[in-house]
């Protein structure tokens, strides 16, 4: 197989040209290309009068391979992932259901170790309709909510799966999810992107080849304590439906998500080696999508998809804010998962069809800036802003603010041209009453900084939406080269544990954690 970059396709050309593009540039007849697979499509938008897709592919040709290597074809082998073979009658334990844990789940099963996985949280299905009755106003489930149920977090965001890690695995995560029913797309675009109403099923088919291949999948089953002796694992104290059963367990792959507070105090408790880490909070920001597409193509995106965009900046005293989890045509999500408490996500479909964009803006603080001391002092951190929120509505109505009235520092009374898209709904305020002043000093200087860098992004109608306080984890669970704890068999994994930001990340993690376990189960 060979590799060929930089073929180009017009808006609305079918990638079907690539083919004819292809044989003119290396020269050959089209007939001598057997094979033809797009490896990477990026949209290049940075003229505006010259907006189009730059495309790498991979061949396979009847002949001419040399000729097509002396006209700037590369040799090009595609990744393989293999997975050992488990011989052993231990079950590992994965808890958590999130990327991590369900690709850890996935990698373990194919190997014959048929995992037990515990998920506090409901199955996919009724986890949707606990999430729809909470936004239509509903009482909020803290077991089953945007952060905890089958396919974790992830599951309500737009479903973004690029990273700027590079590991030989993304390219097998790709293709897994892919297989389980998102679209092929995923796999060569630069972008890609699953959303949400299509990840409720690709979750269901992977739970099923798990379950398929002997491993077991126990829902509503919460991690509650761990059982250590001389240092070591040997079982789980296990709540479900109201009784609390010990489950022997000599190797546990610890994937339970950035929200799982009582989780870290457990842990935190029995003396699990744990360190606070910098992370960020902030609000989600939202502008008419039409607008975003202006700015970034000058004109109406026509067949161009919704536009996106990357934020940052750094000011001259040191601090910074940025834009992360950003949802092209989506809405701002009601993410909360401890009574009294107001939390906001971003979250699209797979057309991206919204009227509004989306991002969380965020200013980055640094563990040793959180107010109290300890370990947990950045989680009660985001439990005290989430709780002032509260407070602030009396419900779980986000307080929210005009872009423009924020900057003035008065109060809101209402929407501009920008519908705000949070459910159970908004109200409006003065957000300098609920956030700290780091956070909103901060807010004040990047907004009109970030408007230099897009147009309009500093829009005096964009609504401010508080808060974001979940963006990443509060913690790090300390491993080492083994990715064990100190407490032997205990493998901390993905975002929760702090190893990972965003899905294909924590898939990633959860992989490696499993190839740990395998390898560990093989010197038995």
């Amino acid at each position: 197989m060979i590799l060929l970059r930089s073929l180009r396709l017009e808006e609305g050309e079918a990638l079907s040209a690539l083919k004819k593009k292809a044989a003119k540039k290396l020269g050959l007849p089209e007939a001598d290309i057997l094979e033809l697979r797009p490896v990477k499509v990026s949209l290049d938008a940075r003229k505006k009068n010259d907006i189009h897709y730059t495309c790498a592919v991979a061949l396979t040709l009847r002949r001419g391979e040399e000729r097509a290597l002396l006209r700037g074809a590369e040799p090009y082998t595609e990744p393989v992932y293999e997975i050992p073979r488990a011989e052993t009658e231990e079950r590992p334990v994965v808890a958590g259901f999130g990327p991590a844990g369900m690709f850890a789940a996935l990698v373990l099963a194919r190997a014959g170790a048929r995992p037990v996985v515990l998920e506090r949280g409901r199955d996919v299905d009724t986890r949707v309709r606990d999430v729809a009755a909470f936004r239509q106003g509903g009482e909020l489930d803290p077991e089953s909510n945007v952060q905890f149920g089958e396919g974790g977090a992830g599951t309500f965001s737009d479903g973004k799966l690029n990273t700027s890690t590079h590991d030989r695995r993304i390219f097998w995560v790709l293709r897994e999810f892919a297989a389980h029913g998102a679209p092929e797309s995923i796999t060569w675009d630069a972008k890609p992107h699953i959303g949400t109403d299509v990840l409720v099923g690709v979750v269901k088919s992977i739970r099923e080849e798990i379950v398929a291949l002997g491993g077991e999948l126990r829902f509503g089953a919460r991690l509650d304590s761990l059982v250590i002796e001389d240092g070591a694992l040997t079982g789980l104290r296990v709540t479900q439906a109201g009784t609390e059963t010990l489950l022997p367990c000599r190797r546990l792959i610890l994937a339970i998500g950035h929200s799982a507070r009582d989780s870290f105090a457990m842990l935190h408790r029995l003396g699990v080696p744990m360190e606070r880490k910098s992370f960020s909070m902030g609000v989600r920001i939202e502008h008419r999508q039409a607008d975003i597409d202006l700015a970034q193509y000058g004109r109406a995106r026509g067949k161009l998809p919704p536009a996106d965009y990357s934020l940052s900046v750094h000011l001259p005293d040191g601090a910074s804010a940025y834009t992360f989890c950003m949802c092209p045509g989506g809405q701002v999500f009601a993410a909360a998962s401890e009574a009294g408490g107001v939390v906001t996500n971003g979250m699209s479909f797979s057309d991206r069809g919204g009227e509004n964009a989306n991002a969380a803006l965020l200013v980055t603080l640094r563990a040793e800036d959180f107010p109290g001391e300890g370990v947990l002092a950045g989680m009660e951190y985001q439990r005290e802003i989430e709780r002032a929120a509260y407070a602030c509505t009396g419900s779980y109505r986000a307080p929210a603010q005009l872009a423009g009235d924020f900057l003035a520092k008065r109060p809101s009374a209402g929407p501009g041209r920008v519908r705000p898209s949070y459910e159970p709904g908004v109200v409006w305020t003065e957000l300098h009453g609920v956030l700290p002043e780091g956070i909103t000093d901060v807010l004040e200087r990047a907004i009109p900084a970030l408007g230099q860098k897009l147009r309009g992004f500093d829009d005096p109608e964009a609504v401010l939406t508080a808060p974001e306080t979940r963006s990443s984890s509060p913690v790090r669970i300390l491993r080492d080269e083994s990715l064990q704890s100190a407490v032997r068999g205990l493998y901390p994994c993905g975002e929760g544990a702090g190893y990972a930001g965003g899905i294909t990340s924590a898939a990633v993690d959860g992989m490696r954690c499993a190839e740990a376990v395998l390898e560990s189960l093989g010197r038995l």
